[in-house]
């Protein structure tokens, strides 16, 4: 997936299409898939001033399955700060799907790794940007 900050919404968008294979039952996506799409969705809202640095980690997630995400379906992944802190932040996403119902949706708590584990990730920080529109 590839995320990008729309700043006039004041949030961070994707699409994705789930694959077939990663189903919970025929057709339909599986719970933990569409949990982690929106768990990175949340979590990159944290970046949307541009601060690719500013890296968080989830504490605690809370996803609601209003309706079963189909597989092979183009869908929006949208994510956005609720509460900004120096420490923890809370933030929120939606997967919605092509008429804009949504399907899933999530309430996260995202706090500050220690330094010791931050520093563990330089490899990676490359990916974990937000495009620019």
């Amino acid at each position: 997936m590839v995320w990008y900050n729309n700043p006039e919404a004041n949030r961070v968008e994707a699409t994705v299409t789930i694959p077939e294979h990663f189903n919970g039952y025929p057709g339909i996506a599986h719970g933990g898939i569409v949990a982690a799409i929106l768990d990175e969705t949340a979590g990159r809202a944290v970046m949307l001033d541009g601060n690719f640095n500013n890296l968080f980690v989830t504490l605690r997630l809370n996803v609601t399955y209003r309706r079963p995400t189909p597989t092979n379906t183009s869908l929006k992944a949208v994510g956005w700060l609720e509460h900004k802190g120096n420490r923890g932040m809370k933030v929120a996403a939606e997967l919605l799907l092509p008429d804009g119902t949504i399907t899933t949706e999530c309430k996260a708590l995202v706090v500050r790794p220690t330094s010791e584990i931050s520093k563990s990730w330089e490899s990676e920080r490359k990916f974990w940007r937000v495009e620019e529109d």
